[in-house]
Parts: C-alpha cells; structure tokens; sequence
C-alpha cells in the first residue's frame, strides 16, 4: 500500500518510541531524523485546538531547509488540554501527580498536530480526541508514577500503559492520536503526495 511513497525518502522527525512505533504500523519504511533545539513556543493568542499545528509546522519549517532532493519529513506534537489548561510533559514526579489528579474524573482533549512536508509542498492538520478519566486515587496515580515513565508524556499519562488500561473510561476520536499519531488521517494525507 501507499506505493506512491515509493519515490520518497520518509523521515520521521521525532524522538517519540511510539511515533516509531505506530509509523511502523503503516507498513511504511523510513529513518528517523532528530534536531535538537528547535522553538516549540508560540504565542499566547494562539488558539487552543492549533497550537499543536503550530508546533508541528515549526518544526518542519526547521527541517525544511535541510530536506535533501526526494525526502518526505513527517513532523507532529501532542498536546493534552484540559478546559482552558494545556499540559505538555511533567518536569517532574510532582508535576505528574499533579497532572493526574487534574485529569482524573474529568474529560480532556489529546490534540496531535502533524505536518507532512517535501521540498515541494507541505500538508498540515490536526486530529482531537476526548478522553474520559475515572476517578483515580492517590495510591493509583501513585503506582503510575512510580513504575512507569509519565515524565515523556504529554498529561503525564500513557493511554496504552497501566493506567490508560485501568482509568479511561470513554475515548471519543483516535486512540492512536493519544498514543501521538493519528495514523487514520495521516494514511489519508500520505494518499495525496
């Protein structure tokens, strides 16, 4: 499938093991390609559901000047938001925690920006699922943070791990866009270069 990428040489642009992981899951061969320092800011008027475009499209716009005749760069960012609140990874176990215990009994946006980009063109988009969290304890939230890694994870939680498994109740959208990859959409994009 998707034989039209057969011209290209697909690079994924990330640090993520699950990003590898689900990149994979396409059957799509490809590298994996990691610049350190680009700017993930953006403006504070920048509205909630394109903030993880924004930073997805940055970093491709610093891969951009590096691409190398036929390279495809895929870029994404996953942010999680919680009302108005946008939680990117913990610095740290209290961090976490405090993640956590906002997210549980509550329902949350997981929104993965993603830009696909050639020397020639580049495609932008941004997929949103909501997740439900059950009430969670403290020696529950504790558990995770001890025995597993939240301080990588946008919100402090993995969907595929122990607590995704024991505390999400309810997802509306892409489980694989909480994993950080909307593998769907991007399959569709991928249909068009």
């Amino acid at each position: 499938m998707l034989s039209n990428l057969n011209k290209y040489n697909i690079i994924l642009a990330s640090n993520s093991p699950r990003r590898r992981e689900l990149l994979k899951d396409l059957d799509i061969d490809f590298t994996v390609k990691v610049l350190h320092g680009i700017d993930e800011s953006y403006p504070p008027e920048t509205p909630t559901p394109l903030i993880a475009e924004r930073i997805a499209s940055a970093k491709a716009d610093a891969y951009r000047s590096l691409i190398i005749g036929n390279e495809l760069i895929i870029t994404a960012d996953t942010i999680v938001v919680l009302g108005d609140l946008v939680l990117g990874k913990p610095h740290d176990k209290d961090e976490a925690r405090h993640m956590l215990r906002a997210l549980s009994g509550n329902t949350h946006q997981v929104i993965t920006g993603v830009s696909v980009t050639t020397a020639q063109r580049q495609e932008t988009f941004s997929a949103i699922t909501h997740v439900v969290f059950a009430p969670l304890d403290d020696d529950e939230i504790d558990h995770y943070v001890e025995n597993y890694l939240p301080l990588d994870k946008a919100g402090a939680y993995g969907i595929q791990e122990w607590i995704g498994c024991m505390g999400i109740s309810h997802i509306d959208g892409s489980f694989y866009n909480v994993m950080g990859l909307p593998l769907h959409r991007l399959y569709q994009v991928l249909k068009t270069f």
